[in-house]
């Protein structure tokens, strides 16, 4: 089975920018979507971005503007830049693929002053 492995999460101050890279160990090609996911303390896991095998995207309503979704079948590797980072962004993101595989051990980004 493909394994993600997610990285590039940090420490950033309110306004600031990051990038997450997710890397499959085999090709993301054949999936029907790959989505970035988020989860805050006390909160549940939720979908923040999707990027289909088609390029279509979606975001929720609080990141648009802000984050950008992008894929590199050819580096079986999703990303995600996040700008105009801000407190409520502060979670241990994920990604994962459509069909559904098992999670990786995700990345903390953390937005605090």
């Amino acid at each position: 089975q493909v394994q993600l492995v997610e990285s590039g999460g940090g420490l950033v101050q309110p306004g600031g920018s990051l990038r997450l890279s997710c890397a499959a160990s085999g090709s993301i090609f054949s999936f029907n979507a790959m989505g970035w996911y988020r989860q805050a303390p006390g909160k549940q896991r939720e979908l923040v971005a999707i990027i289909t095998s088609g390029g279509s995207i979606n975001y929720i309503d609080s990141v648009k503007g802000r984050f950008t979704v992008s894929r590199d079948n050819a580096k079986n590797t999703v990303y995600l830049q996040m700008n105009s980072l801000n407190p409520e962004d502060t979670a241990v993101y994920y990604c994962n693929a459509d069909p559904g595989i098992d999670w990786g051990q995700g990345t903390q980004v953390t937005v605090s002053s």
